[in-house]
């Protein structure tokens, strides 16, 4: 059925850059080092990188890859690829070359624009991606240019600062691919729609409490759930973006202090060191700080920490598969005066669908009914609604296998509380969450598989102080053979990204079934053995 435009408009993320330019004209928008953007600089920006993208023949259903850590060109893409009716490829900057040369070419990239910081881990791969037509050498920490393209000043200046049409007529079209590693070896890309991008960026704003006054400082990567959808809601609310390159608390500390920051989120790895940052050197914030986190919940005492220095911590719960944060651990005056590890105790919850999702249960995965609300009986967590993913691109089987039922089934084990709040207790599968990234075991043995002298390999998680948990292999040696632990983790960060190698290598016989099916919760509760391992 047509529709009509006196009541009908697609629902999109990109109008929000326009309204902004228009309200809050002279204020400013973008904030990187000493430069400084109001919201009519940003929006011409876009307009400019939207139009040079347009001459060099990009257009509705291509798709344009993004090499970039959380600076400005970051920001502006997501504005001038979907505004075109192209779709967005944030690439994960800590990945190898190898994994960055199978996401370029598996997303049909026509263009690569890269920071220059992170061109070696292209170069490499660059007979490997042959649909790349157009390199874009960003050039922020030096004015070497190393693939054959223009710089990214140099290309903005190709294109007009006239505003750009939205070349977006179905909110249902792609906005973006955001690849994630799942549970298996090969990265899964994950398509967004406008629809959902639009009300899950204002979904972030609702819970986390952002207005004109917000000063918003990048510490969650770009490339990460499109930052939670946070490029485009900061935007909506006319507040103020804070770009970061380097994510370190000595540098997230003077900011907060002395550019005024009021929000951030922050991976648990984050909020760990900002509490030992904090604690070591008697920090105490001066001014409100609201702060949210996701991942595996961080510890009571590093709430604790970060709360007792004038921080408020909000926990939300979610997927690349949901963009981003799905629920929150919605927070109830009647928990005020409880006892601080108590409070800290709750707010590790997976709690509640956001406003703008509605839809999440915990379920029977086989008959697909919820469980009690009891707080012991375990399902998994379902989810559906606006905020979904259109699906995994050019896989159609996984697709399927992940919206059965007609709910996306994220893999993650919990339990839902009288209160209706769920709380994850284990993972379905066996992914290890590090510092907030996604690392599968089997695409760690794939690797260890093809070290000459392994003969057997299982990966499983163990504690880590600083990143919650980190892999660790136990490896069977071919017979007549002798690797040594360093020698396996060598291979691993030559052939993977390096957060992703296994700290530790342990060599012995595997636990087995009587049909021979390595049991690898066997090597896991052992590693954990007296400590709660708590995923998210």
């Amino acid at each position: 059925m047509s529709q009509n435009s006196a009541y009908y408009d697609v629902l999109t993320p990109v109008h929000f850059i326009s309204r902004a330019a228009a309200v809050y004209d002279d204020k400013i928008a973008v904030i990187y080092n000493d430069q400084q953007y109001s919201y009519t600089e940003f929006y011409r920006r876009v307009c400019r990188l939207a139009s040079a993208l347009k001459q060099i023949g990009v257009g509705k259903g291509d798709k344009v890859a993004f090499i970039c850590p959380n600076t400005p060109p970051m920001l502006e893409a997501h504005y001038a690829v979907p505004m075109i009716g192209a779709a967005l490829v944030s690439v994960n900057i800590r990945l190898s070359a190898g994994e960055i040369g199978y996401i370029i070419d598996h997303s049909d990239a026509k263009a690569l624009f890269v920071d220059n910081e992170f061109a070696n881990t292209v170069t490499p791969v660059l007979d490997e991606i042959p649909k790349v037509k157009t390199f874009v050498n960003i050039c922020d920490i030096s004015d070497e240019k190393p693939l054959n393209g223009m710089e990214y000043e140099e290309f903005l200046a190709t294109g007009s600062d006239a505003p750009v049409d939205v070349d977006v007529d179905d909110e249902y079209q792609v906005a973006t691919i955001n690849y994630t590693s799942g549970t298996t070896g090969r990265p899964k890309g994950v398509m967004y729609h406008h629809r959902g991008a639009y009300l899950n960026a204002l979904g972030e704003q609702l819970e986390f409490g952002t207005n004109v006054r917000s000063i918003y400082l990048w510490t969650l990567p770009m490339f990460h759930c499109n930052g939670w959808c946070f490029t485009w809601g900061i935007t909506a609310m006319g507040a103020t973006h804070l770009c970061l390159r380097k994510v370190v608390p000595e540098e997230i500390y003077r900011l907060i202090e002395t550019a005024g920051v009021t929000h951030l989120c922050a991976a648990p790895t984050i909020l760990i060191g900002m509490s030992t940052y904090a604690v070591d050197n008697n920090i105490t914030l001066d001014h409100p700080l609201e702060i949210m986190t996701a991942g595996a919940p961080p510890a009571p005492t590093v709430i604790q920490n970060m709360e007792s220095i004038g921080a408020n911590i909000t926990q939300t719960y979610g997927l690349t598969e949901v963009f981003g944060p799905h629920s929150v651990c919605q927070w109830q005056a009647k928990w005020d005066e409880l006892p601080l590890e108590e409070r800290a105790r709750i707010k590790a919850r997976q709690g509640v669908p956001y406003i703008i999702a509605m839809y999440m249960d915990v379920i029977h995965p086989e008959n697909m009914e919820p469980v009690p609300r009891d707080g012991e009986t375990i399902g998994e967590i379902a989810m559906r609604g606006n905020n979904v993913m259109l699906g995994y691109y050019k896989d159609p089987e996984a697709t399927a296998e992940a919206f059965r039922g007609g709910w996306f089934h994220s893999g993650d084990l919990a339990v839902m509380h009288p209160n209706n709040y769920a709380q994850i207790m284990d993972r379905k599968k066996d992914i290890i969450i590090s510092g907030g990234e996604n690392i599968s075991t089997v695409e760690v043995e794939n690797v260890i598989y093809r070290h000459p002298d392994v003969l057997e390999v299982a990966v499983v998680s163990v504690p880590d102080e600083k990143w919650g948990e980190v892999a660790k292999a136990f490896v069977v040696p071919r017979p007549g053979t002798d690797p040594k632990a360093e020698d396996i983790i060598s291979f691993c960060k030559e052939n993977l990204a390096r957060f992703k190698a296994p700290k530790f290598v342990e060599f012995g016989e595997l636990p087995k079934t009587a049909t021979g099916k390595i049991q690898k919760f066997k090597l896991r509760d052992k590693e954990w053995a007296g400590r709660e391992r708590k995923v998210n």
